[in-house]
């Protein structure tokens, strides 16, 4: 049974910063085989894609949004994926959910993606 699970999620001032943790169960050596992501909800908006990296770390994305605020990272031996977060805006308040892609290298697609995390929350208080 494959399980991802989200934490590091909480209150935060502007401008204040968050890491949050993805872990993975259930996946084995396979984690580190696939690209993972990060996507965000907001409330009265659709789920949106914040960063993925590729299956060895190597390459990382990133919405416009969030490029040189957001960084991605991964530790394969630990079954975790990181998503560092500086320069929070009150706009970043949304639920965080780690995703698995179908592939080595992710998209910006929430369908490429095949398990999902239960997703924590980020709320940026201005």
């Amino acid at each position: 049974q494959v399980q991802l699970v989200e934490s590091g999620g909480g209150l935060v001032q502007v401008g204040g910063s968050l890491r949050l943790s993805c872990t993975a169960s259930g996946l084995g050596r396979a984690f580190g085989s696939r690209a993972m992501a990060w996507f965000r909800q907001a409330p009265g908006k659709e789920r949106e894609f914040v960063g993925n990296i590729g299956w060895s770390g190597g390459s990382t994305n990133y919405a416009d949004s969030v490029k040189g605020r957001f960084t991605i990272s991964r530790d394969n031996n630990k079954n975790t994926v990181y998503l560092q977060m500086n320069g929070l805006k009150a706009e970043d308040t949304a639920v965080y959910y780690c995703g698995r892609a179908r592939a080595l290298y992710g998209s910006s697609v929430g369908q490429e993606y095949d398990y999902w995390g239960q997703g924590t929350q980020v709320t940026v208080s201005s």
